[in-house]
């Protein structure tokens, strides 16, 4: 389990087609040394497997299954690309962002990154990050939820029509790899699970009713 809390950012060396996979090369400075081989990591908001690990340069690799190729932003990663890196949260500690699997529903499309204050210089203002979202996905959004992008669990400030509107802060803004997207790249999503989940109970029970005490009883 992740939290969409970005721990550090990556850099993309090196991308290897195989058979039947694609085994990418990850610049971790920040990470590498606390990986073991196996571990899981989230890429972007994928969850995916460290292996052959170095400290000294600080890289590990990851292969590509052809659904995650066919399902994420990954499938544009090229050398240099940046992308966001988390490590799971260990059980016990604190939730600081929300429930993120590190499973994507879908891509959608960057429509706008715009400041709030464009007067005001980049470190000091807030943006307004503009997402195009399909159907697989806006059916879970609501006003004030969570949604993971790029791995970075954020609040809905808004959502009309198929567009979700989220504010980024400056920390974000620049210790994240949205502020090296433009208009028209692809992101990664991942719906809030609890609203999955909602659902798929309703279906069951039509009468069932998410309550604070029914999500303590079953660990949440």
């Amino acid at each position: 389990m992740f939290t969409g809390l970005i721990e550090a950012t990556g850099k993309i060396l090196s991308v290897e087609e195989r058979a039947g996979t694609r085994r990418i090369a990850v610049s971790a400075p920040r990470l590498a040394e606390r990986l073991r081989m196996g571990d899981s990591v989230a890429v972007s908001g994928v969850c995916l497997t460290a292996l052959d690990i170095s400290v000294d340069p600080p890289v590990f690799h990851a292969d590509l299954a052809a659904e995650t190729v066919a399902r994420t932003s990954l499938a544009g990663l090229v050398p240099g690309t940046v992308v966001n890196l988390e490590l799971p949260t260990p059980a016990g500690t604190p939730l600081g962002g929300h429930v993120v699997q590190g499973h994507v529903d879908a891509t959608g499309t960057l429509l706008g990154l715009e400041p709030v204050s464009p007067e005001s210089a980049r470190s000091e203002t807030d943006w307004w990050l503009r997402i195009a979202v399909p159907e697989s996905v806006g059916r879970y959004v609501v006003e004030k939820g969570s949604i993971a992008i790029e791995g970075i669990s954020l609040t809905v400030a808004r959502f009309e029509g198929k567009t979700v509107t989220v504010a980024i802060i400056p920390h974000t803004y620049a210790h994240t790899n949205l502020c090296m997207l433009k208009a028209g790249d692809p992101v990664n999503l991942e719906a809030d699970v609890m609203m999955k989940f909602f659902e798929q109970q309703q279906k069951a029970e039509p009468e069932f009713e998410l309550t604070l005490e029914y999500l303590i009883a079953n660990g949440y």
